[in-house]
């Protein structure tokens, strides 16, 4: 267990085995997301009602697509009297202005998945933050597609490496990377890889964008598929469908274990989307709600930074992985 986590552990283990907490005023937390129509938000939301429910506290859900609705939000929950919110900015760099807003009405902010930056693109140490190892959980796709790789007899010297990219984001860049590196530590040619930008996060825009990259380079026969979350590979995966790529030419290994996962692994025959790492909605929805009441409530900030890992998760393997994940 990693210092990291056992401090998490250690610092919240009791306030999270309580019961509710017996604050003189009525405990309200704000949840702001990003994407509220993303099932990785949902599921945080659910997760993040559980916690409320368990320790007599009051939620608040707002979804967040644009920095001005962010500030809304924040505006809100502050007349809502709220003490306290979790934060999944739809901008990191919005990052000073979150806590500006959070300090002028007393608010106790955390941030989730994406940790927020000042000006100068650095972590702002004051807002404890919860996110994910996204740069080993990339390093998990990559050898995952690695080893399905060898199991069907690909070389990889013949195989084209698609990174649906959206760099501007610190964590899917980080996520990439990490598979790009196992895929070239197993052999993959750094001439191999074509990178797909897109526009934004969704299956839409990832299928837009690994159109064009098929276009532009034919000579590939077979392909690997990698991109920041689920959506990004099933995007991908639907161009390379589209244009004739079947299971045994196309292979993605998506990153979240959402309900587009999910999908695809219930259809009756298996589709070129093999698999997803899945990461814990529980805790980044249970756990960072439950602490920002604990620290409302007794004073006690959460660990400056904890990350998550995550586990791949196939067709094959997915109730086994769903049930040790509790969900």
């Amino acid at each position: 267990m990693s210092p990291t986590r056992r401090q998490t552990l250690t610092a919240g283990a009791a306030w999270l085995l309580a019961g509710p907490s017996r604050a003189a005023e009525p405990l309200k937390i704000g949840f702001l997301v990003k994407q509220a129509e993303e099932p990785w938000f949902q599921d945080e939301w659910r997760f993040a009602e559980q916690a409320a429910k368990d320790k007599g506290f009051s939620l608040v859900k707002i979804g967040i697509p644009n920095g001005e609705k962010m500030m809304a939000a924040i505006d809100n929950l502050a007349a809502q009297k709220a003490q306290g919110f979790v934060i999944c900015a739809p901008d990191v760099k919005l990052g000073m202005a979150v806590e500006r807003a959070a300090k002028r009405h007393g608010l106790k902010v955390m941030s989730v998945d994406d940790q927020l930056v000042d000006g100068a693109g650095k972590p702002i140490a004051s807002i404890p933050h919860m996110g994910i190892s996204a740069y080993e959980i990339g390093r998990q796709v990559g050898q995952g597609l690695a080893e399905e790789m060898r199991a069907r007899g690909w070389r990889a010297a013949e195989v084209g490496a698609l990174r649906v990219a959206f760099d501007q984001l610190p964590t899917a860049r980080e996520r990439t990377q990490g598979a790009l590196d196992a895929l070239k530590a197993a052999g993959l040619p750094a001439a191999n890889l074509v990178d797909a930008p897109q526009a934004k996060t969704d299956t839409e825009n990832a299928f837009n964008a690994a159109n064009i990259a098929f276009t532009k380079h034919p000579g590939f026969k077979r392909w690997v598929v990698f991109g920041m979350n689920d959506e990004a590979v099933l995007g991908a995966v639907r161009a390379g469908e589209g244009r004739g790529l079947r299971q045994d030419a196309l292979l993605g290994i998506g990153i979240g274990g959402s309900q587009t996962a999910l999908n695809e692994f219930a259809k009756a025959a298996a589709t070129a989307f093999f698999g997803t790492v899945l990461i814990s909605p529980r805790r980044h929805g249970y756990e960072t709600a439950a602490l920002v009441a604990q620290w409302v409530a007794e004073q006690q900030a959460p660990p400056p930074l904890t990350l998550t890992s995550g586990t791949l998760m196939t067709r094959k393997n997915q109730a086994d992985v769903r049930r040790q994940m509790g969900l």
